[in-house]
């Protein structure tokens, strides 16, 4: 068979029903359209998908095909060729975070200082790293989360209680009475729709370059990164930092808790002075 734009319309509805997001449905579609474009008419055989692989391999960094091939699984999966399916290509664990994207506690600080104008943005940005949720995870944040101090996320098929520090707990009342928000989500659109990462990814971007800080560190996801580093910094207990995420494996923690070569080499060298006789 070939790949149809009706299939790949099917195959986002699919997803959607089964409970996927709305982001990660497009995604997939986006990604099962590329290789559609690819193919350029060609049957869907085991020898096309391979070929497929091969060009992503040339094109794109390893985690970035890997992310292809979930969808281009996902799709095998829906139309019945589950003998077509791809293997992920193997990736070294890194022992550090990379120092270019790793949002530091500072440069956090300048961000919100540079927010001050703009009331949203900045609850949004103080709720993320002081709770460590998803930005898809911020419509959890209501009216009536704040009064008990504690959000039920439902998310990708989990559920787990997230708890609003209190100092947190009384800004975000104060922002929503002068918003006259009485029930239900607090960060909403002019629509009355909950706050999306479509709805704040130019925002952050005037945002990074206002308050002098790299683009490519400011983005919803990394807010969560550093407030797993804080945490993890502060009490050393990866099993409940993983509860509070919402990870099912502490591997994936793991990712979230490392630090740059930078801080590894000053240890090393602080290392080597304590040795010196």
């Amino acid at each position: 068979m070939t790949i149809s734009i009706e299939k790949i319309e099917e195959f986002k509805r699919k997803l959607i029903s089964d409970e996927k997001s709305k982001a990660t449905a497009e995604q997939y579609a986006r990604r099962i359209a590329a290789m559609r474009n690819a193919l350029d008419g060609q049957e869907l055989t085991r020898e096309s998908v391979l070929e497929y692989k091969e060009l992503l391999k040339q094109k794109y960094a390893p985690a970035s095909v890997n992310a292809a091939i979930a969808a281009i699984n996902s799709f095998l999966d829906y139309i019945g060729m589950h003998e077509h399916k791809l293997k992920n290509v193997k990736i070294q664990r890194k022992v550090y975070a990379d120092s270019g994207r790793e949002l530091k506690k500072e440069e956090y600080k300048s961000l919100l200082a540079a927010a001050g104008g703009k009331p949203r943005l900045s609850m949004i940005l103080q709720t993320l790293v002081s709770t460590g949720i998803r930005i898809s995870e911020l419509k959890f944040i209501t009216t009536e989360a704040i009064e008990r101090g504690i959000a039920e996320i439902d998310c990708k098929g989990k559920h787990r209680t997230v708890f609003i520090p209190q100092k947190l707990c009384r800004m975000l009342k104060k922002y929503a009475n002068k918003l006259k928000i009485k029930m239900g989500s607090i960060f909403i659109t002019k629509n009355g729709n909950p706050v999306d990462r479509s709805n704040l990814a130019k925002e952050l971007k005037k945002l990074a370059e206002a308050a002098k800080v790299a683009k490519e560190k400011v983005f919803p996801h990394n807010f969560r990164h550093l407030f797993a580093r804080i945490f993890y910094s502060a009490y050393k207990d990866i099993v409940r930092l993983s509860d509070i995420l919402g990870h099912s494996s502490i591997n994936t923690t793991r990712i979230y808790t490392r630090e740059s070569g930078e801080v590894h080499r000053r240890q090393i060298d602080d290392l080597m002075r304590k040795l010196a006789v």
